[in-house]
């Protein structure tokens, strides 16, 4: 993860240097092996450079999806801890503040949770409401649970609600979502399994059979029936790979 110097949105994903570099060449040699198999051109390779535009969106994606379901696990933890040390005697301030400790032994210092409980230290040390920063988290998280327990907890603090029982209840909520979530993606793991080989059974396909019967597919290259040809055969690809990736991306 890139180093960040506010508060991160949840929204967005910032590449470090190396995971550019990764992504980058990952993109390149995507748009590379569409352009051999497809055209047989080099000339097809470097228009085919919009493609790593596409990778590299979809790669922030993925890595920003992935990272609100690590915030979600670890924010839940991070409730369980505050309603402990608020049983324990401590205000809900400092229960946050006690909590700390409990994520820094959880996640380590550059756990994503721990850095949201550093923010949430420094505003409460310079006097803004745990529920302003609660708002906030849930805002820049773009996670429901989140946002409703911000609501919830605003409400609470508010009305001078049972801070402990609205603690205890958000867990398990929170907690049961992810125990669901994770059923539905080990349900779901081995179709993930089967559109990853799907999506390189056309290029197998084309290796195997220009492998072994060499010049069988010289009429589909260097030729502009052949152009046309291949171009519709890479939109339908194309097509079949986003509808196949929106089947397998569950949310909960």
């Amino acid at each position: 993860m890139s180093k960040n110097y506010g508060p991160p949105d949840y929204s967005e994903y910032r590449f470090s240097v190396r995971e550019r570099f990764v992504y980058t060449a990952e993109g390149l040699l995507l748009a590379a092996v569409i352009g051999y198999f497809f055209y047989r051109s080099w000339i097809a390779c470097a228009a085919l450079l919009p493609v790593l535009c596409f990778f590299m969106k979809e790669k922030k994606k993925e890595l920003a999806q992935k990272r609100r379901r690590e915030l979600s696990i670890q924010f839940k933890d991070l409730i369980l801890a505050v309603s402990a040390n608020q049983k324990a005697g401590y205000s809900v301030e400092n229960a946050f503040r006690e909590s700390s400790k409990d994520m820094v032994m959880l996640y380590g210092e550059d756990g994503i949770i721990c850095t949201e409980i550093k923010y949430i230290i420094a505003g409460l040390n310079n006097n803004i409401v745990l529920e302003k920063l609660m708002l906030d988290l849930g805002m820049r998280s773009g996670l429901p649970d989140i946002m409703q327990f911000a609501d919830v907890f605003l409400i609470a603090k508010r009305s001078g609600g049972n801070m402990t029982d609205v603690l205890a209840k958000t867990a398990s909520v929170i907690e049961q979502k992810i125990e669901t979530d994770k059923e539905i993606q080990l349900m779901i793991s081995a179709k993930k399994m089967e559109q990853k080989i799907m999506n390189m059974v056309p290029f197998l396909i084309i290796l195997y059979i220009g492998s072994t019967s060499r010049g069988f597919f010289d009429v589909l290259y260097h030729n502009l029936i052949g152009v046309i040809v291949m171009t519709v055969c890479l939109m339908f690809y194309a097509a079949a790979y986003v509808l196949s990736k929106r089947i397998v991306d569950i949310e909960v």
